[in-house]
């Protein structure tokens, strides 16, 4: 039991090139690093191997930290997690000031409570069939809430999130289009400056409207998701090739016209 406590503490989380979560493993050194909901690098993989970026200056004897949890949570649910995995309480200044808590709600509490629920209950579907069935529940849910529930939710952004997934593996790249567009201002709110996450959020919607003939947009949104993940990856990143050849492709397309 002691030994299942230390490794539930120390180990990470491994994700592939869409930050989607495959495995766990275990980085000694790397479990040196303390915790912030504000930190001052990230983590992101390149297969197994664990690469820590930082991102933004760190002062002379500056500790290096990241994030144990998802910033994306309101402060309550953050601090019950640290709790819960860690053992600790975080007392940094997002938490003492509760940053973005009220938007992060925002909406009619039923309304984004029902949502939450639903995007607790899907599991990653296998299928084509268990696809349709997510979209369905999405677009219900998506427009019955109109008027109720802003984009900010953090529940509702989740719940866009869903449909885009489901609709790019059902191959509806339009639709995707119209869900992914709709995250992008509250992943800006809710990652400002440098972060893994919108990186790839970006390069998703850029690869999309590329596919739509969008030129011109794509190539804009692919021009910001580049400026981020250079930071957050590094130029040697599989990932970021993929991007800069994709960025290269639409650039072309952009000269065309």
């Amino acid at each position: 039991f002691p030994l299942f406590l230390q490794v539930t503490c120390n180990c990470f989380t491994i994700s592939n090139g869409e930050m989607q979560d495959v495995a766990v493993g275990l980085y000694p050194s790397m479990s040196l690093l303390n915790h912030s909901c504000d930190p001052n690098c990230v983590i992101v993989f390149e297969g197994y191997q664990l690469l820590l970026h930082s991102v933004r200056e760190i002062q002379i004897g500056e500790e290096l930290t990241i994030s144990y949890v998802e910033s994306l949570m309101p402060t309550r649910e953050r601090q019950k997690q640290l709790v819960r995995q860690y053992c600790f309480e975080c007392d940094c200044l997002l938490c003492q000031n509760q940053e973005k808590d009220a938007e992060k709600v925002a909406g009619e509490e039923h309304a984004w409570k029902e949502v939450r629920d639903a995007v607790n209950e899907v599991r990653y579907p296998k299928s084509k069939e268990e696809w349709k069935r997510v979209l369905t529940r999405c677009q219900n849910l998506l427009s019955s809430n109109i008027g109720r529930l802003p984009d900010t939710n953090i529940y509702q952004l989740k719940m866009l999130d869903c449909a885009m997934d489901a609709c790019i593996n059902l191959e509806s790249w339009e639709e995707a289009l119209y869900y992914g567009s709709r995250t992008l201002e509250p992943y800006r709110l809710y990652y400002p400056g440098f972060h893994p996450l919108r990186a790839v959020q970006l390069m998703r919607v850029g690869k999309l409207q590329n596919s739509q003939g969008m030129f011109p947009q794509a190539l804009e949104t692919l021009k910001e998701a580049y400026n981020i993940m250079k930071v957050t990856h590094g130029k040697d990143h599989s990932l970021m090739k993929v991007l800069m050849q994709t960025k290269e492709e639409c650039e072309a397309m952009v000269n065309l016209q």
